[in-house]
């Protein structure tokens, strides 16, 4: 059964301020990374402690573990023990700004569009993952006085950096979060307007590369020649990474990278693709070709197969460059890989290949920063199919099943640590809105859909007993 007529009603009466609570959330500067004041990371947890608690939830708290930025939890624990318990994710952290220059509208304030969309760093990824829940329960509590599931709510602090401390976090905190099922909203629609559930993740090896060639800069024209330079050999050190159609050129690394079977491919193939409205999304110059493994279709490429790019490079900048051989250069080089991979098969061949036979003998080294496998799950039970009800009555339409291309490194472990619970990923992202990058954007439509869904969400896994509710 979906939520009653009334609790949508509330909702919908509500919306405009559950987006000024949102808009008021993503004024605050909670960047994670290093380099950024760690005190605005601690406001941010503690007007999502606020948050929480003017929704209605109990118990509610800022937590931190170690060195890590601050976590919050609550819970709604009033439906009673023969009653479903499910445990939500979300994280209060943001992305650096970036180019600030390239924002249209300030990063941290946020800008309502005549496009529909809300502008703001942080305002999709992830801080509307927080309030479209706590609209649903809170329109609940306001209606009915009461939530037809138990809840608890975990909003995390260091998910842009790694979610470096969660694993010990959820071991430490193991009873007071422990459910039959677990919601996590950082993932993304297939297209806007288009409910998707998530349902595998690629993992990532991260290796930053450092060639020495010189003990300082040498004049390019009085020593050019002989003398070979930093920058040109990792450019031939990074190049041997590829060949010449984008695709992975690593010896072995492609060996372990499972094959769909025929369920998998007929659902990726009945998924709809619009070849121009993609290179449209992703910004794509004219004439540049599709990179990758020929003859797999797009989603599998995107999903499925493993991906290297060179995410950094360092040497000189143009603004402030001479006519000098450099001494030293870096780069950082990325590999997503295919859900089933071996993370640490893939890193030992990465760093081996990146290291052999140095071009002309210089110093190349080759430092792991991020090793993580992916993630996968069938969608499967009553769980997934009390998600789909939901989402079908929020959004008005059926939802479809995908994968992602990005690596969210705690899905695994967090399902893990819970005794492996099902995992429900309903995300809130869609393909324009620029997720990490300058001008990111939320549809506000969407995101009254999606805190429909929820509400419709929380009825439907309260329609069955603890018992046979997951």
């Amino acid at each position: 059964m979906p939520a009653p007529r009334a609790v949508i009603e509330a909702l919908d009466r509500r919306f405009e301020r559950t987006v000024a609570e949102l808009v008021e959330l993503a004024r605050i500067p909670g960047v994670s990374a290093p380099g950024f004041d760690p005190k605005e990371v601690e406001r941010s947890a503690q007007k999502v402690a606020e948050l929480l608690a003017d929704a209605g939830l109990e118990r509610v708290e800022v937590l931190h573990q170690g060195d890590a930025h601050p976590y919050v939890v609550g819970e709604w624990l009033g439906a009673g023990p023969d009653a479903p318990t499910a445990t939500f994710y979300a994280h209060h952290d943001v992305q650096p700004p970036g180019r600030l220059d390239r924002w249209q509208t300030p990063a941290f304030e946020p800008t309502l569009r005549a496009d529909g969309r809300l502008y703001g760093r942080g305002v999709v990824d992830d801080k509307a993952g927080v309030l479209l829940h706590l609209a649903a329960m809170q329109a609940w509590l306001a209606t009915t006085s009461a939530l037809p599931i138990n809840v608890k709510f975990l909003v995390e602090g260091e998910e842009e950096i790694g979610s470096l401390h969660l694993a010990e976090f959820l071991r430490a905190h193991r009873e007071r979060l422990d459910g039959d099922v677990v919601v996590l909203s950082d993932t993304q629609n297939l297209a806007t307007g288009l409910p998707s559930l998530t349902t595998s993740l690629r993992g990532l090896v991260a290796v930053d590369v450092s060639v020495r060639a010189l003990d300082h800069p040498l004049h390019s024209g009085m020593w050019g020649g002989p003398v070979p330079d930093a920058a040109t050999t990792l450019a031939q050190v990074l190049a041997r990474l590829v060949d010449a159609a984008g695709g992975i050129a690593v010896p072995g690394l492609l060996d372990d990278v499972p094959e769909l079977d025929a369920e998998e491919r007929a659902r990726l193939a009945g998924l709809p693709y619009d070849e121009a409205r993609f290179r449209a999304d992703s910004g794509m110059v004219a004439g540049a070709r599709f990179a990758g493994a020929a003859g797999r279709s797009i989603y599998e490429r995107l999903w499925h197969q493993p991906a290297l790019a060179v995410t950094a490079l360092e040497g000189m900048p143009l603004a402030t460059a001479a006519n000098q051989l450099m001494a030293e250069a870096h780069a950082r080089v990325g590999v997503r890989l295919a859900p089933g991979q071996d993370a640490g098969r893939v890193r030992d061949l990465l760093v081996e290949f990146i290291e052999r036979d140095p071009p002309q003998g210089v110093s190349v080294t080759a430092r792991v920063v991020a090793s993580v496998p992916g993630w996968k799950t069938r969608s499967v039970g009553p769980a997934f199919e009390a998600a789909r009800r939901a989402l079908r009555a929020g959004f008005g339409r059926d939802a479809v099943t995908i994968g992602c291309g990005a690596s969210i490194p705690f899905v695994g472990p967090f399902s893990e640590v819970l005794g492996g619970v099902p995992s429900l990923l309903l995300g809130l992202e869609d393909p324009p809105c620029n997720a990490h990058g300058e001008n990111e954007s939320l549809d506000l439509d969407d995101f009254r859909k999606a805190a429909r869904a929820s509400a419709h969400l929380l009825a439907e896994l309260g329609n069955r007993s603890r018992r046979d509710a997951c």
